[in-house]
């Protein structure tokens, strides 16, 4: 297969397995996406979604947050780990959003990657789910992917995006990296991998990559 069929047949396989995309961290606007994407770094969407409801009921916006102390946000986050920087992040960002933006999400990569505990990875979540602008956030799942399929050399995050945006057409970025990420979660996890059950690895995969694979697997004699 060419690298073109490859990515081709990537894209059919996704779109066949994930034609409605479920969205992974609850949310109801731009505000609570962010602030859910903020808490969601070296933690899981699961936790998350069980801690939100309950930051949410005490503050779903940047005026209700700010009158929540540091400590108090971070009294409840802390499940989700990593709190006492992102309870930080999460005051001074609300505090911003209203001094500069009237209590509204920017829409703007430079923009919100000016604010407290986002980065350019909660930036494009927000600007390609809250907003529909095209984006490609790499995580784990699709930086695994991406080298296991060939189509990156995955040394960094950066590199994986890059080579991400130079592949797939600009109008499917904002599918494609949900679907690559529940097709990670699903077929082709970091752990347990059942290399059978991962239809696209398992047809266009790195060499080395399915070589390790089946080296993993021979009964050690």
């Amino acid at each position: 297969m060419t690298k073109q069929e490859k990515v081709d047949f990537t894209i059919k396989t996704l779109q066949e397995l994930y034609p409605k995309i479920p969205i992974p961290l609850d949310h109801k606007d731009p505000y609570t996406l962010l602030i859910a994407v903020l808490m969601s770094a070296q933690s899981t969407d699961v936790r998350v979604n069980q801690i939100t409801p309950l930051l949410f009921d005490r503050a779903d916006n940047p005026f209700a947050m700010v009158r929540l102390s540091v400590d108090e946000i971070r009294e409840i986050i802390k499940p989700v780990g990593l709190s006492p920087m992102k309870s930080k992040g999460i005051h001074g960002l609300s505090q911003i959003l209203i001094d500069k933006y009237n209590g509204e999400v920017p829409q703007s990569f430079e923009a919100l990657e000016e604010l407290p505990a986002v980065g350019h990875k909660t930036a494009s979540v927000v600007m390609s789910q809250a907003f529909g602008v095209p984006a490609f956030p790499v995580d784990t799942h699709i930086h695994r992917l991406m080298y296991r399929w060939g189509f990156t050399n995955g040394k960094n995050v950066v590199q994986t995006e890059k080579d991400a945006k130079r592949l797939f057409p600009k109008e499917l970025w904002n599918d494609l990296h949900l679907q690559i990420i529940w097709y990670g979660r699903e077929y082709s996890p970091a752990r347990g991998w059942d290399l059978e059950k991962d239809i696209i690895t398992k047809t266009i995969g790195r060499k080395t990559v399915l070589q390790e694979y089946h080296k993993s697997k021979k009964p050690v004699k």
